[in-house]
């Protein structure tokens, strides 16, 4: 069964304006001919009956009158827009209806969670107050407890108010005692004040006194500090000619110090040169006596080497008193 809007007369037109137009009548441009509407099996056998139940062409018959295309066109055409129109309405009904049902499900949603949002905030308050009260049940035994132990505190501070007041009334008659002790006080006080002034007139009195004679010591000390600048100024010219001998007689002293250095380095020299005749003459006494021991053995057996002997013994006694004569001068020069 077709469905409503779509019958075989409504298809034969939509397949006449195609072949009109020199196109083939394919499912798809009948159904686009129709505005996308009708179902596609049911195009297909009303095509198909419409193929079977046709008449064969004649190729010698005439070609269709244009009076009678433009016809079948403006019929077609007001019966797409007829079978569009319910479609349209349709549509938008539907349009209208997803729309509002999508407002109310929106809606249903905000509603929702404006719900759950309450109910979080009751959850959240009820435990909030189950809380307070379980802290209101913990307060009323806390000061159930205080209140005893502040009824028993009372008690105790009225019995420490008693003893309070025997103690202020004992304070109270020490305070008068003390009163007379005070004026007493005020009294001897203003007497020692009285004797202390006089004694600190007296104490001034002496110390002006001293002070004058300060004064006249330190006159006295000024002279003399004025003297002690005048020496100090001819000391001072003294030490500058002092100052000044001082420097000649440290040149006099550096002259003096090179001339003894040059006493010094001569006195050295006649030293190495005494040591060298001094080794000499050891050499030379050594001599004298090998020649001596070998003149005290040869002297049995060759008497002629006591000339030779005699001869060198002369020789080694001159060589001694000349270099003994070195030593001699030596210490004349020192």
């Amino acid at each position: 069964m077709a469905r409503g809007g779509v019958n075989k007369a409504v298809v034969q037109i939509a397949r006449t304006a195609i072949l009109a137009r020199g196109e083939h009548p394919s499912i798809d441009a009948v159904r686009i001919e129709l505005g996308n509407t009708g179902s596609k099996t049911t195009i297909h056998r009303y095509l198909k009956e419409l193929d079977d139940g046709s008449e064969p062409t004649d190729p010698s018959a005439e070609p269709i009158d244009d009076e009678l295309l433009a016809l079948v066109t403006r019929l077609a055409q007001r019966l797409k827009e007829q079978a569009q129109e319910p479609i349209d309405q349709a549509r938008e009904q539907y349009e209208q209806q997803r729309q509002a049902l999508e407002e109310e499900l929106n809606q249903l949603r905000q509603d929702h969670a404006q719900l759950e949002k309450k109910h979080d905030i009751q959850a959240a308050a009820l435990a909030k107050e189950s809380e307070a009260l379980s802290d209101t049940r913990s307060m009323l035994q806390t000061e159930q407890t205080r209140n005893a132990g502040l009824n028993q505190a009372l008690a105790d501070f009225e019995l420490r108010l008693q003893d309070k007041d025997e103690q202020i009334r004992s304070l109270e008659e020490k305070h008068l005692h003390a009163r007379d002790a005070l004026e007493h006080y005020r009294n001897a006080i203003k007497e020692q004040r009285e004797q202390e002034q006089s004694r600190h007139e007296t104490q001034v009195q002496q110390l002006q006194m001293e002070l004058r004679q300060a004064q006249q010591s330190a006159l006295v000390r000024q002279d003399e500090i004025t003297q002690l600048h005048r020496d100090n100024e001819r000391l001072l010219t003294e030490n500058r000619g002092t100052v000044r001998e001082l420097s000649l007689m440290q040149d006099q002293l550096k002259h003096s110090n090179q001339r003894q250095d040059q006493l010094l380095e001569q006195a050295s020299r006649v030293d190495s040169e005494r040591t060298l005749l001094q080794e000499r003459l050891r050499v030379a006494l050594l001599e004298s006596q090998t020649l001596k021991q070998n003149v005290d053995e040869q002297s049995q057996l060759n008497q002629s080497l006591e000339k030779e002997l005699t001869k060198a013994q002369d020789s080694l006694r001159l060589a001694t008193t000349v270099a003994a004569a070195p030593d001699a001068a030596e210490p004349k020069k020192t």
